[in-house]
This record gives C-alpha cells, sequence and structure tokens, in this order.
C-alpha cells in the first residue's frame, strides 16, 4: 500500500510486550516500531541512490517501511546484577538506567559498597607468552579488559560530574581515594581523574575552613529570634521603650521590587544547594528519627527559609498591635504586591509562603484590617491564591510550573559573535513540597524488594523521573542575575518573628473575637509548616471546596525544622475561601484534604492511589500514635486484605516503635468533628473504615499497658 511520509500511519512507537527474565534479574520488554528505509516499486534503491547512479525519487513516491526491534529495560535485579548493568548495559536501548541508577542509589546502597563492585583490582603484571602460545587469545582477552575499564572510566566520570556529594566522607573522603587510586592505573592523566583529584582538593579546603565559615555564618545571620525562648506576654514582644532611631529602615520600607529580588536571590541559592537525593521519600520520611539530625541539611534550608518567610509578614503585619486598620491594611496589601512580583519573577517558594501566612488565622481573622484593603489588591490576592489550589491534586500549579519550564527569554541581538544566545528566561524556582509529596508518596506506594529479594529498580526509575524534574529546575535557575542588597538582607534578619501562640494572642488584642469574628471558635489547630514543607502529612481541618489554596494555618514558629506542633486540643477550623471582603467565616464539615497531602504520581501503573483517594483495591492513609510528641503522621499503603493487626504493626514500623507492642494498641479512624471510628482488632480495615471520611487514623495504647513508645517529634 502506497502512503506519502505526511500520511503515516500514527502508530504508537512503544509498545509494551511483557517481561523477561535471566540470570535471576526481571527485564521490562517492549517492541520499538523505528523507520528504516524508503523505496519505490518501480524507482532506484537507497543502495543506487547512495552511490549516486540515480537521483533521488519525491517524497510523494516512496513507501515508507518499517523495522520492529526489541527493547529491554532492567525492571528488578539482585545489587551485583544492577552494578554490572553499569558497565556491559546497552545505553542505546535503556539510556536512562545509568542516571537513574546514579541519582537513587543512596535509598538501597551506601556509596562504598557500589564501588566495591564496580572498582575491579588492578592485573598483574603478565610475562611475555612463551613461543607456541597463541598470543591472539591473550590479546582478545587484553581488549575486552580494556572496553570494561572504559566502561567503568565512563560510568565513574558521569558519577564524578553529576552527584560529587556522594563522594563526601570525611574526614579521610576513603571512597573518593578509592576512586583515584583506579584512575591512576586505569586511565592515568585523564578528564576523570582531573576531576577527581580536583574535587579531593576542594574536599579537603572545605573541611578545613568549615569552622570558620560556620563562624562567620553566624556572624552574618545574628542569633535566630524564632530560636529564642518565647516570652510568656505578647506585650513583650513589641516592647515600645526600644529606640526606633538605633534600629536600620523595616522591611516594608524598601520597595516591592527590591524585597521580591532579594527573596527570589535568597530561594534561588538554596534551591541550586539541593541534592536531589536527599529529597526521595526513602531519605527525607527519615528525617524524624532519633539521631537524624543531620540527614537532608540542604532540604532543611529550604524548610528555614520558607518558614522565616512567613514569619516575616506575620511579623511585620501583626507588629504594633495600636495601629489603625487602614494601616495595617496597607502592609497586607504591599505584601500582596511582593507575592505578585515574586510570581513574575517566577519564584513559586516566597510566592508560596506569603500567602500561606496572609491565610493564616491570625491575620485572616483581622476583619477590619481586610475591610480597608483596596479591591485591586483583594483580586490580585485571589488569583494568586487560586494558583496552589488543591483541586485534581495542584494541577493548576503543576501546569503553570511546567508552562514556566519552557518559557522562551528575549532573543538577546548583541550577543557575541560564536555565542548562543539565551532563549530561555530563568527560573522559576519551584515550591519544593510539591516533589517532595510526590516523591514521599511515591516511597510509600511501591516497595523496596520483591520476591526473590530482588531490588525493584522500577521504582528507582519512577523517582528518577521526578528527581531529573529537579535538576532540569536548577539548571534554569542558575539564569538568575540578581545582586544581594545588604540593607534588606539585613532588615529580613532582623524582622521581629512571633511563635505560633503570641502571633493569635497578639492577633486577639488586635481585633478581639467578639468584635471582629463572633462565629470563629475558640482556638484554630496550629499545623507546622516543616511538616507541610516536608512530609506534608499534617491534617488539614474542615474547609469549604473553595477554600484558598494555602492550608490558612498559622506558620509563625516553625523555623525550626524539629520544633514539634502544638497540641491538637482546642482546634478552630480555617477559615473560607479568600474573601472579597474579609469578614466572618461559615466553617463547612466537609473534609478536604491538606494542600500538600494529595499528590499526583507520574506513573505507568493506573493502579497506585493518591492519598486519600480510594480504589477498589487500594488506599493511602495517614496514621498518627497518641502521644505527647505533637501530630506526626506516616503515610502507609492500606490493601483490600489488610487486618487491623498488619496496620498496627506496619504503623509503628514507620513510627520507630517496636512491633513487639502491636498487641497493646487499638486502630481508630478519625472523623469530622472530633469523633473517632473503633476499628476492632479482627476486622477488615479497608471495608471498616469510613470511605467519606479523611483517611487519617490514630493509634492508641490499651488501659493498662504502661511502655512509653519512641517515636521522636517533629
Amino acid at each position: 500500500m502506497q502512503r506519502t511520509a505526511s500520511r503515516e500511519l500514527a502508530l504508537a512507537p512503544l509498545q509494551d510486550w511483557g517481561e523477561e527474565t535471566e540470570d535471576g534479574a526481571v527485564y521490562s520488554v517492549s517492541l520499538r516500531r523505528q523507520r528504516s528505509q524508503r523505496s519505490t516499486p518501480e524507482g532506484p534503491g537507497d543502495d543506487q541512490v547512495r552511490k549516486g547512479l540515480e537521483a533521488p525519487t519525491p517524497v510523494a513516491d516512496t513507501f515508507l517501511q518499517y523495522r520492529t526491534s526489541k527493547v529491554r529495560a532492567l525492571r528488578a535485579a539482585r545489587l551485583e546484577r544492577l552494578v554490572h548493568e553499569l558497565v556491559s548495559g546497552d545505553r542505546e536501548q535503556d539510556p536512562g538506567f545509568v542516571p537513574a541508577f546514579l541519582a537513587t542509589h543512596q535509598a538501597f546502597v551506601p556509596t562504598a559498597r557500589v564501588l566495591g563492585f564496580l572498582l575491579p583490582p588492578p592485573p598483574p603484571p603478565l610475562p611475555p607468552p612463551p613461543p607456541g602460545v597463541d598470543s591472539k587469545r591473550a590479546e582478545a582477552q587484553d581488549l575486552s579488559f580494556s572496553k570494561h575499564l572504559r566502561a567503568v572510566v565512563s560510568v565513574l566520570g558521569s558519577w564524578l560530574r553529576d552527584h560529587p556529594q556522594d563522594f563526601w566522607d570525611p574526614p579521610a573522603h576513603q571512597n573518593l581515594g578509592n576512586v583515584l587510586i583506579f584512575l591512576g592505573w586505569a586511565a592515568p592523566g585523564g578528564a576523570e581523574a582531573r576531576e577527581a583529584e580536583k574535587l579531593l582538593e576542594e574536599f579537603l579546603e572545605e573541611a578545613k575552613g568549615e569552622q570558620a565559615e560556620e563562624e562567620r555564618r553566624l556572624a552574618w545571620a545574628g542569633p535566630s529570634r524564632a530560636a529564642q525562648s518565647p516570652r510568656s506576654e505578647f506585650s513583650e514582644d513589641f516592647e515600645e521603650d526600644e529606640d526606633p532611631s538605633s534600629e536600620g529602615p523595616e522591611l516594608l520600607d524598601f520597595r516591592v521590587d527590591e524585597v521580591a529580588e532579594q527573596l527570589t536571590l535568597m530561594d534561588v541559592e538554596l534551591f541550586l544547594r539541593v541534592r536531589t537525593c536527599e529529597c526521595l521519600g526513602s531519605m527525607w520520611s527519615q528525617r524524624d528519627r532519633p539521631g537524624a539530625a543531620g540527614i537532608s541539611p540542604t532540604v532543611r534550608a529550604t524548610v528555614a527559609q520558607f518558614n522565616a518567610v512567613t514569619g516575616c509578614v506575620l511579623g511585620s503585619v501583626l507588629a504594633a498591635p495600636g495601629l489603625a486598620a487602614s494601616q495595617r491594611a496597607q502592609r497586607i496589601e504591599k505584601w500582596i504586591r511582593i507575592a505578585q512580583r515574586c510570581r513574575e519573577l517566577g519564584n513559586f517558594s516566597s510566592l508560596r509562603a506569603i500567602l500561606s501566612a496572609l491565610q493564616s488565622n491570625p491575620i485572616y481573622r483581622l476583619k477590619r484590617s481586610w475591610g480597608s484593603v483596596s479591591r485591586e489588591p483583594l483580586s490580585t490576592f485571589k488569583k494568586l491564591s487560586q494558583i496552589f489550589s488543591d483541586e485534581n491534586n495542584h494541577l493548576s500549579c503543576r501546569a503553570i510550573l511546567s508552562q514556566e519550564e519552557t518559557t522562551e527569554g528575549p532573543h538577546d541581538d548583541d550577543c557575541l559573535p560564536g555565542s548562543l544566545p539565551s532563549k530561555l528566561s530563568p527560573g522559576p524556582v519551584p515550591y519544593l513540597g510539591t516533589f517532595l509529596t510526590d516523591l514521599i508518596m511515591l516511597d510509600t506506594a511501591l516497595p523496596d524488594m520483591l520476591k526473590g529479594n530482588l531490588i525493584n529498580f522500577e521504582k528507582r526509575r519512577k523517582e528518577w523521573e521526578i528527581l531529573a524534574r529537579i535538576q532540569q529546575l536548577q539548571h534554569r535557575c542558575q539564569l538568575y542575575s540578581l545582586s544581594p542588597h545588604p540593607p534588606i538582607l539585613a532588615a529580613l534578619r532582623a524582622q521581629r518573628q512571633l511563635s505560633e501562640e503570641q502571633s493569635y494572642r497578639v492577633s486577639r488584642v488586635i481585633e478581639p473575637p467578639a468584635a471582629s469574628c463572633p462565629s470563629s471558635p475558640r482556638i484554630r489547630r496550629r499545623i507546622s509548616l516543616t511538616k507541610r514543607l516536608s512530609a506534608k502529612l499534617s491534617r488539614e481541618k474542615n474547609s469549604s471546596p473553595s477554600e484558598s489554596p494555602g492550608d490558612p494555618s498559622s506558620p509563625a514558629s516553625s523555623v525550626s525544622p524539629g520544633s514539634p506542633p502544638s497540641s491538637p486540643r482546642n482546634r478552630e477550623p480555617p477559615p473560607g475561601s479568600p474573601p472579597a471582603s474579609p469578614g466572618p467565616q461559615s466553617s463547612s464539615n466537609k473534609p478536604s484534604l491538606n494542600t500538600e497531602s494529595s499528590t499526583t504520581l507520574t506513573l505507568s501503573n493506573p493502579r497506585i492511589p493518591l492519598l486519600g483517594q480510594q480504589t477498589s483495591e487500594a488506599r493511602v492513609i495517614r496514621v498518627s500514635i497518641d502521644n505527647n510528641h505533637g501530630n506526626l503522621y506516616r503515610s502507609i499503603l492500606l490493601t483490600c486484605q489488610d487486618k487491623a493487626p498488619s496496620v498496627v504493626q506496619r504503623a509503628l514500623e514507620k513510627h520507630n516503635v517496636p512491633q513487639s507492642w502491636a498487641r497493646d494498641y487499638q486502630l481508630f479512624q478519625v472523623l469530622p468533628g472530633d469523633r473517632e471510628l473503633l476499628i476492632p482488632d479482627s476486622a477488615n480495615v479497608f471495608y471498616a473504615m469510613s470511605p467519606t471520611a479523611p483517611g487519617d487514623f490514630l493509634l492508641r495504647r490499651k488501659e493498662g499497658t504502661r511502655h512509653t513508645p519512641s517515636a521522636s517529634p517533629t
């Protein structure tokens, strides 16, 4: 059948075929459809055209012929086979294997063990073959060994270039030393050896100046106000006898553009330092274990910055309780304009932090202040809030971020000869919590090991899809060209910050509950922003479906990643959607998930449920322990075959509580209105739970037990 190129059949280029097992490894097999040649029934063949014997016929007279090839991708294997695949695998068939392994290996094996399998020992010197011995066989063996060495050197080059911090092992950096020894005889003087030597020098210099750098950082940053012990009375947080002339200008004294640019500069610097492996769910979810304070330091730094920005917003808006409502409204308006400028700069991290602070209860409940806000800033506030709407798993935010990634910048007609103009605009700086949520839920939904003690590498491929996007955004953020403005940075550091309890007390003094919002309950539940940005596992209270995207929880005191949230007693429902004229908000009893609790897993497996989303076979739930450590949730995958004892046992394992104590706990489902549903020990949890309520559960010790759970606080 004759067809033109423009009428090519729209067939899928890749078709799943099944699985193959070889030497204990499992491969996924696909069939790839590729164009092989073009020919005409009457015209010259391809060989004649290539030899120049005949002129090529028009494309309209050609046949399109295709060939089908089998493509294999390693799906699961033991560690030895995975490392062997690094060197001997077909990179044309499976180009994503090496980058996926290097980016995610720390989730299942340390660097030293990988090097133990990867680096071959130096060959012993071989004497010349005696006369009469076939030298061709020896040459073939040498050629095979040389090919293997080149493959190992290539993998090490990619590893050193893309993930240099994997070799950080002070004080001796033994792993990097082993790499240098290998490259010294396998590729002396090569680019990889020079890269390793340069990296070792940098590590040693960094170790020498680490203490001095820490001292300079402390001198530059000064003592953290959020780390200071909170005072008993809110009036002490705003002492009027201080001499304002002795201090520098306040943060809101600067122009909107200047503040937004400095926030973006700080967020860009922190985001560029993020190590993607620290974002993996299996690593980030361990941050609350005892002795895990040093886990994921680069991610913790973004958490601290996010909380610092929300604290600045709260401190500046709630400062000076004696301000008139119109004056406080001006401060709200300026923060809205700063948020809008952050949106224009592509800084979604500070944008989210500012919106979260403005939507927090201490600010949101100020009816008179919001009533004095102009209509245009209120409209801007509504539009910005819709960016982080939790509808369809934050589809709006994800779509905008994807659009920003592909936005081209202005072409530079005055670029130097020979240089390529930059077609991409800088940024965007993402809200890292979205990626952390996806990775945590992915780690929860997929097992690490498969039957036969095989490492589930398909899970690592899916994690790599998310990490690769973070890396792509980091490359884009390198295009920012912002300069530090010391006065603004000093004002950011000097901005007074209040704890959650202090900010709420100040808010009640500014506008007493009876005067500002008679229907407002006593006190709202406070949720740590550290958990919002990191695990995304804290519960959101009842809200209307049209509620603005940021959880209106109060974020003031969450600068320290290890600070525990307040007691969940005396809760207040969050306000409704951003009001055109803020006023008393009626709380809806319809439960909704936290903005960060639901997640989109860009996976090929459609049977993996989202958090709180129930399929016919499985659902992801969150389980906390009723103790004095705050409200720490862990996610587990609940299937339709899980009985209560197995769910309790897995939840205790997630909380680092000895599983032998499982019989001492009872499982409760948390229902709206502070109600609880007891799940009997003999019940199937999947069918016993209320399907309409959020998937939040509580473990409570049975009466008569005396041990103390060892779960660490957040």
